[in-house]
């Protein structure tokens, strides 16, 4: 398959485009600074330009988001709006302007996160995020049959603790390898509407 990957220079983008190339597939990679096509997500024009550059596509994947981290007292709308315009629209961009762009049989596969679930301090807009992610792929399922779309929705990367550990006291992490796995489920396999939680 040919496949779209943004988010590619991030730490489960990289891993995923090893992962994804190593069974066969072609991958075109794409990110803000890096990648084989230079796009930003979060902005309309760019994700047309980007499909545009990207030519034939039989999967579009996505490890791309970001949000900030704040207590809600601390939080301002302007964060809300940061967190929806940095995990969600661009991944909504991807799938509404990829319908057209993708295989008849193609698929769409999304990035969302443990905390849609299983909530912590100053997570409140990652878990808005996460949370309309998934709610957007249930709804999307229903009306781009035969194309797919699914999200995989993990705790911490086993990789990261060093880093983020203390954020989700507790809570077993889980291996970019098992993420992988999930991905590639996704994307050759036949569900559809799903949250794949690991």
């Amino acid at each position: 398959m040919r496949i779209l990957l943004a988010g590619a220079t991030g730490k489960l983008g990289a891993f995923l485009h090893t992962a994804l190339a190593d069974r066969g597939h072609e991958i075109v990679t794409v990110a803000r600074s890096g990648g084989a096509l230079r796009y930003d997500i979060t902005d309309p024009a760019q994700v047309a330009a980007m499909y545009q550059a990207a030519g034939e596509l039989d999967a579009v994947v996505s490890a791309a988001g970001h949000v900030p981290y704040r207590t809600i007292a601390e939080m301002t709308p302007d964060d809300y709006l940061a967190a929806f315009h940095g995990k969600v629209a661009g991944q909504i961009e991807l799938v509404r302007q990829g319908i057209s762009r993708v295989a008849e049989r193609g698929s769409f596969t999304l990035i969302t996160g443990v905390l849609a679930r299983e909530p912590i301090p100053t997570g409140t807009a990652a878990s808005m995020a996460n949370g309309a992610i998934e709610a957007f792929v249930r709804a999307a399922a229903i009306e781009i049959a035969p194309q797919r779309v699914n999200a995989i929705s993990p705790t911490v990367f086993t990789e990261s603790l060093d880093a983020y550990a203390d954020f989700f006291p507790g809570m077993e992490s889980v291996d970019l390898a098992r993420v992988a796995q999930a991905y590639i489920r996704s994307v050759e396999g036949a569900q559809t509407g799903q949250i794949y939680a690991l």
